[in-house]
This record gives structure tokens, C-alpha cells and sequence, in this order.
């Protein structure tokens, strides 16, 4: 037989056993009967806790002796209640309950600054504490050592992995501050922040909200137009919120079938429909611990919306093809292209759910709106796009009259638009900076002042000319009065009374116009 087989066949009642008994319950190392086998070994450290936790201390100091961290009084006051919880989980068989209770222990000795080998080799010192108070009938067992010692396995591990997290949360959280006091000392504007570029009011006023319901644990709800940024807005909450270092799950609710979003959001057991070979565990279940981003949360249909709102309200998921309820720890954040209004009026969005949604609503502006924000973008994507298109030479800037016609187009398709807009011109553009010609047309022809508009006939009357001029300022800013009123010179006032006049239509800004002019 070859090595290769010889392995194989060394493995397969190893293979059987887990066949026989399941898979194990936590990090691959226990069974649950393996815990019910250690049960006299968990009672008598619960009935000699104190007595356990004294002769460990005196392990510590000796290993420790004058670098050690914590003061025996300290020691006692953060390992005896400890071990009470976790070990009564343990009789329990709650390994969840377990480990939740290990990451508190965790972040309190974090919170205390004991360096991370001397909370690991703390933990091997418990071993020879607590069996040193093993039952006698259990010492010479070497399977309750061996389980035992597994069990510390899993204690390390979840040690280990609450002090990176959240020891990088609290050096994240002294950076922030430190940043916020440079930004008020200097008095200056952030121009950078988790992603977002832009230094103008309303950004500013963006970046305070992010924070404000970053420190919340709510849902949110993020409201822009197309290819403003939404999911750079809600990546930004999860970086600076106490989640973090938990997984960031975003999910375009319009990209897949209707019929499948809900198997994707909540998972789905092995068989439970007809292609269901595996198990699966659906995005919530994904982001436990973290973030999950809904985007354009108004194309799901209205019957996933509800079975959302249920998990948004009980803290748990029901995968198809299960009779029982899974919690999960996550924070839902939303966002839509539409008004949520009306796209409640249409049906497309449900009352209750908009109404646990805007626990925390932000509104991510259009790029019309921060012009003064174009250049710093721009130099944003020529070096964004000069690493990502490996462009050499790489392009240096921008020629000031092909940056004052972006400053002047009007920009539907928002930052998105100007990203791609500039990705082109650095791919087919070959010169050292981008020029006008490296633009599309669609930018380059857009009119400055009112006399580049094209000339109407000398025979018209005023009225004639006026109306032709303001109707084409109109097309030319796709019906936005704001970017016409300043192409033409002249007051939105004054604009909106022309407009009266002349009867003329301006396309689906008219509503959110006439508001604004009243």
C-alpha cells in the first residue's frame, strides 16, 4: 500500500466516529459528550473556586513575579465570577453561552492592559490549577485530560481573538481622537473620510451624521440618486462603529431574481428545494457580528420585506426548509434610489419597514449639488486609476479647461459618472495631464455663459428668443431649474416665473422644484 494510502486508511475510523457522532460542536475539538464526561471535573471547580483561583494566583506571581499585571486582588475580583459562568455554561452544555462569557474575561483584560502572551500562558497555568483539584476518581484519566486540554484550545482561541479585536478597536478608537483634535486645532475641512472625498458643507455635514449614527446600534436607511455613493456612505458607518472589526456583507437587492433573495438573506437546509445539495448559510447569518447592506432595498418584493422586518424584530433567521429560528447579532443598513414616499405610494416599499428603517436616515448628496468638490475628486481617480490602469507615465493632473468643463456639465449619472469619465481619459488619453479632447462630447459641448447657447432667428421677437433660450437651458441641464438658472444668469425666482409664463415642462424635477420654491 502507498504512503498516501496508508494515511487514508490510519484516518478512516476517525472519519466513522465523527460519522457516528456528529460534527463537533465548537472550533472542530469538542462533542457534546465529551463535555457531559467532564462534568464532576466542572463541579468541583464551581464548589472550590475560591480555593482554585487562590493556588492559580499563586502560580501567576510565581511565573510572573514582579512584571506580573494584575494585583492578586485584582486577579481574584476578574477570574472567581469568571469561572463560576463559564464553567456553569459548561454543565449546561451551552457552548455558545461559553464563549460569550470568555470574550467578556477577554475584554476586561484588555481594558486592564495585560499583555497577550500573559494572558496566554495564564491560561495554561489554569490547567495545572484546576487539576489540581480534579476529583480523584478522574486524575488518572487520561481522556478527561485530553479533553480538558482541548477545551483550553478553545478558551485561547476566543482570548486570543477578543484581544485582537478589540484591542484594535480601542488603538482605532485613540487615532479617531487624536484625528478630530488635529481637524479642530488646525480649524480645517476633512477632505478624506472612510472612502468619501469631498470637503464642501453638505459633505462635511454628511461625515458628522455617519458618526452620530455610527455610535448608535439602529438600523439605517441611506437615500441618494444613483452613483452617488451609498454603499461608500454605509461601509463608512460600519468602519466607525463598534462593529467594525465584524464582517461588512453588502447585498444589491436588485441584482439577483426576486424569487431567490430571501434564500440568499436567510439560507437554506440541505434538500429544502429541488438544486438545494448543500446547506447554506444566507447573508444574515454571514454578517453575525457585523453589517449587512441592503441595496436598493425598494426592488424586493414586498412579501421578502416582511419576512425582513420579522428578523429586524425577533434577532433571528428562519432558514428555508427549517422549523427553528437561528439569532444572529447584526445591523442592518439599507438604501434606495427612490424617494421612500413615493415609493411607498407605488407599493414598492412597506409602511412598518420604512418606519424601522429611519431609526437613523441619511441623505447622500448629488454631485450637482457639491461642485466645489470636482477637482479634489478628480485628483482622487487620476490616482485611484493611474495604480489601478498602471499607467506609465502616469498622468500628472488635469488642464484647468478640461477641469472647468466638468465643473460646468451637470452630471446625472453623479460620482459614478465622473469616476468612469475619468478612468477613460487616463485609458485612451496620452498625454502627461487630461485635456478637453480627452473628454466625451457630451461634456466639452456644454454651455458656459448664456451667449454660447446656439443662436435663434433675428426675426423672432424677445419673447420668442427668451422662451427658446430658456427652454434650451432646460434640455441642456436635463431639466434641473437650479443648474439653468445659473447657465442663464439669472434667479431661481425669476426662472420659475419665466417658466410659468411660457408654459413650459421640465421634466420629473418639477415636483421637487416647486416645493423648494415654496
Amino acid at each position: 500500500m502507498s504512503e498516501s494510502g496508508q494515511k487514508l486508511h490510519a484516518a478512516e475510523p476517525l472519519v466513522a466516529e465523527v460519522v457516528r457522532r456528529g460534527p463537533p460542536r465548537y472550533y472542530h475539538l469538542l462533542w457534546d459528550e465529551d463535555l457531559e464526561m467532564m462534568r464532576p471535573l466542572f463541579e468541583a471547580l464551581i464548589e472550590h473556586r475560591q480555593a482554585v483561583v487562590a493556588y492559580w494566583y499563586q502560580l501567576y506571581a510565581l511565573h510572573f513575579a514582579d512584571e506580573r499585571t494584575l494585583s492578586e486582588q485584582e486577579f481574584s475580583r476578574l477570574f472567581e465570577p469568571a469561572l463560576l459562568r463559564n464553567k456553569t455554561a459548561l454543565l449546561h452544555g451551552d457552548m455558545d453561552r461559553y464563549a460569550k462569557e470568555v470574550r467578556v474575561l477577554g475584554e476586561e483584560l484588555v481594558r486592564k492592559n495585560v499583555p497577550l502572551q500573559e494572558i496566554i500562558a495564564s491560561m495554561h497555568l489554569f490547567e495545572q490549577a484546576a487539576m489540581a483539584f480534579c476529583p480523584e476518581s478522574l486524575k488518572s484519566r487520561v481522556d478527561i485530560a485530553t479533553k480538558f486540554d482541548q477545551l483550553s484550545h478553545i478558551r485561547v482561541i476566543l482570548l486570543v481573538d477578543t484581544y485582537c479585536r478589540l484591542g484594535n478597536a480601542l488603538t482605532r478608537a485613540r487615532l479617531t481622537g487624536l484625528e478630530r483634535e488635529l481637524n479642530s486645532l488646525a480649524g480645517t475641512r476633512r477632505q478624506n473620510f472612510h472612502g468619501l472625498v469631498g470637503s464642501s458643507r453638505v459633505m462635511q455635514r454628511l461625515y458628522e451624521q455617519i458618526e452620530a449614527v455610527a455610535a448608535t446600534s439602529g438600523t439605517v436607511l441611506i437615500v441618494g440618486e444613483s452613483g452617488t455613493g451609498k454603499e461608500l456612505v454605509a461601509r463608512a458607518i460600519h468602519e466607525c462603529s463598534p462593529r467594525h472589526s465584524g464582517p461588512f456583507v453588502p447585498f444589491n437587492c436588485a441584482a439577483i431574481p426576486k424569487d431567490l433573495v430571501e434564500s440568499e438573506l436567510f439560507g437554506y437546509r440541505r434538500g429544502a428545494f429541488s438544486g438545494a445539495n448543500t446547506e447554506y448559510l444566507g447573508l444574515f447569518r454571514a454578517a453575525d457580528g457585523g453589517t449587512l447592506f441592503l441595496d436598493e432595498i425598494t426592488e424586493m418584493s414586498i412579501e421578502a420585506q416582511s419576512k425582513l422586518l420579522r428578523v429586524l424584530q425577533e434577532y433571528a433567521v428562519r432558514p428555508i426548509g427549517s422549523t427553528k429560528e437561528i439569532r444572529v447579532d447584526v445591523r442592518l443598513i439599507a438604501s434606495t434610489n427612490r424617494e421612500p414616499e413615493q415609493a411607498m405610494e407605488e407599493g414598492r416599499l412597506r409602511h412598518d419597514l420604512y418606519y424601522r428603517l429611519t431609526a437613523g436616515e441619511l441623505r447622500v448628496p448629488p454631485l450637482r449639488e457639491r461642485i466645489d468638490d470636482i477637482p479634489q475628486l478628480v485628483d482622487h481617480f487620476i490616482a485611484l486609476f493611474n495604480e489601478k490602469l498602471r499607467r506609465r507615465p502616469p498622468v500628472e493632473g488635469i488642464q484647468p479647461a478640461a477641469l472647468e468643463a466638468l465643473m460646468r456639465y451637470h452630471w446625472p449619472g453623479n460620482v459614478r459618472e465622473l469616476a468612469n469619465t475619468i478612468e477613460a481619459a487616463i485609458t485612451f488619453g496620452r498625454g502627461a495631464t487630461i485635456v478637453l479632447d480627452d473628454l466625451p462630447p457630451r461634456i466639452t459641448r456644454m454651455p458656459s455663459p448664456v451667449e454660447d447657447l446656439p443662436k435663434v432667428s433675428c426675426a423672432a421677437t424677445f419673447a420668442e428668443v427668451e422662451r427658446e433660450l430658456i427652454a434650451r437651458a432646460l434640455e441642456q441641464t436635463n431639466g434641473n431649474k437650479v443648474q439653468a438658472a445659473k447657465l442663464l444668469g439669472i434667479s431661481r425666482k425669476k426662472l420659475y416665473a419665466k417658466i410659468k409664463k411660457y408654459g413650459l415642462a421640465c421634466g420629473p424635477n418639477d415636483e421637487a422644484d416647486t416645493q423648494d420654491e415654496q
